[in-house]
């Protein structure tokens, strides 16, 4: 009976954990670069588009297609380290826990 009393209360710590963390992820903001840092694209920490940010120099009307592809990569670089700092805090919140690898969160 002990056993569960301790398993409740880690439940219970790693729920408050996981609400904070959540909380955190909202207010990140991540920053992803293509083209050289020609092109910026800032995003939340749940994906969404907070900022986009294009130098002047590619505003070249043959050069649509290249801006195109820049904006992708760098929102796509954006979304992805955005991806490894949840995982972060992921790890963080849930050291100590017996949790199969590969498993991601939240689920």
């Amino acid at each position: 009976m002990k056993d569960i009393m301790g398993m409740m209360k880690a439940a219970n710590e790693m729920k408050d954990k996981m609400e904070a963390m959540q909380a955190e992820l909202a207010e990140l903001v991540v920053e992803g670069r293509s083209g050289g840092g020609m092109v910026t694209v800032s995003l939340s920490g749940k994906g969404d588009m907070k900022g986009l940010k294009i130098d002047p120099s590619l505003f070249k009307d043959d050069d649509v297609e290249v801006l195109e592809d820049l904006i992708i990569a760098a929102h796509n670089d954006a979304k992805s380290r955005s991806e490894e700092e949840m995982q972060k805090k992921m790890a963080e919140v849930t050291s100590g826990l017996p949790i199969p690898p590969g498993m991601k969160f939240p689920f």
